[in-house]
């Protein structure tokens, strides 16, 4: 197994291939699966609901798991938690305890729903290191990773209406209960009011939670969205990993654009922009910390990545940039803006209101 990492290891290295970015970093070169050969995994990731390869979020934080992993020389595996989309607490303290079972020294968790369960076996099981992504953290032995997602929701509300589009749609997950979905969306409607407001337009929004509870892509989901392009939404931002399929479909069968989330979606000729989450970046960084001795600095902490860390934007690409109108030099003045202090962006969600001074809110329940 260790011939086996060096010779794929050199070829990545021989590639020049060195950030922890979903769009530098070619993950595809490191298998999702392996075998070790004493049986022991001492790197374990707990998916999320959903599948492990969902183009978005657990997909992402695996990236960053696995290649901080191959990179060590040291066993991997991930564990899904049972019922997929329906997975229970129970489910995911499962899942969380085979990983320990299989010999876990640290373990990355996804989804803010495992809260509960983190607390649980974090203190029954003191000698293993957790990795909590989007959630925060519980003792020494935990850490919590954070993202400021209204900064990327900011972004591609303000440049969506820079480019021309005032007729926008957010459909979100986890119900209006998720804080990374809702800064998300916050974020959304105020860069699509700051740049309405800096042009002098009006801006329609439909704004949801239906249908999103558990992350889904489904047949109503996908008539609602279709409805709202039928009815002269433009761009539509589904911020909830799997539930893209809906959004791309409706998208495609109208000819319309629709926003990735957390990845780089340019793979889809659907897709407008993709606010990005270094959720890869994030969990590498901390599992590098604890390889080299310096958990102290980072357990029973909630560290918080924005676009100061690199954490956040947007995609600019050539592939990826598909606006018209707003330039990459002024996305790039508006970052700096925002890493200067001169720019802030409100992360309190609970301020949602339903008008603006240049955009009108239409929350659908």
């Amino acid at each position: 197994m260790k011939k086996i990492f060096a010779i794929v290891l050199a070829a990545i290295m021989a590639l020049g291939i060195c950030s922890a970015y979903a769009d530098k970093y070619d993950y595809d070169a490191i298998p999702d699966e392996m075998t070790a050969e004493d049986g022991k995994y001492p790197i374990a990731f707990v998916t999320d609901v959903g599948q492990l390869k969902d183009k978005s979020f657990n997909e992402g934080i695996y990236n960053g798991t696995k290649r901080f992993a191959f990179e060590s020389g040291l066993a991997y595996k991930y564990y899904q938690p049972a019922n997929g989309s329906q997975a229970t607490g129970e489910d995911r303290y499962a899942a969380m305890k085979a990983a320990v079972d299989g010999g876990a020294q640290v373990v990355v968790v996804s989804g803010f729903m495992a809260g509960p369960e983190i607390e649980k076996i974090s203190a029954e099981q003191p000698n293993v290191k957790w990795v909590w992504v989007d959630g925060s953290a519980y003792g020494q032995n935990t850490v919590g990773l954070a993202f400021k997602e209204e900064q990327c929701g900011f972004f591609a509300g303000y440049a969506c209406v820079k480019d021309g589009y005032t007729k926008l749609g957010f459909s979100g997950g986890g119900g209006g209960t998720n804080p990374a979905c809702c800064r998300y969306g916050y974020g959304f409607v105020q860069g699509a009011q700051a740049a309405a407001a800096e042009l002098g337009v009006q801006v329609d929004m439909n704004y949801s939670w239906l249908y999103g509870a558990t992350f889904s892509d489904s047949p109503e989901l996908t008539t609602m969205l279709e409805g709202w392009y039928e009815s002269g939404i433009e761009v539509i931002f589904p911020c909830g990993g799997p539930m893209y399929k809906s959004a791309f479909a409706a998208a495609s069968a109208n000819e319309a654009w629709a926003l990735g989330v957390d990845s780089d979606y340019s793979w889809s000729d659907v897709v407008l922009t993709s606010p990005l989450k270094g959720v890869d970046a994030a969990t590498y960084d901390i599992l590098k910390k604890w390889q080299d001795g310096k958990w102290d600095e980072v357990g029973g902490t909630s560290p918080v990545y924005g676009t100061a860390e690199g954490a956040i934007a947007l995609p600019t690409s050539d592939e990826a940039w598909r606006f018209q109108k707003f330039t990459v030099e002024e996305y790039e003045a508006m970052v700096a803006a925002v890493i200067d202090g001169s720019l802030v962006i409100d992360d309190d969600y609970n301020n949602l209101k339903e008008e603006y001074s240049n955009l009108k809110l239409h929350i659908i329940e």
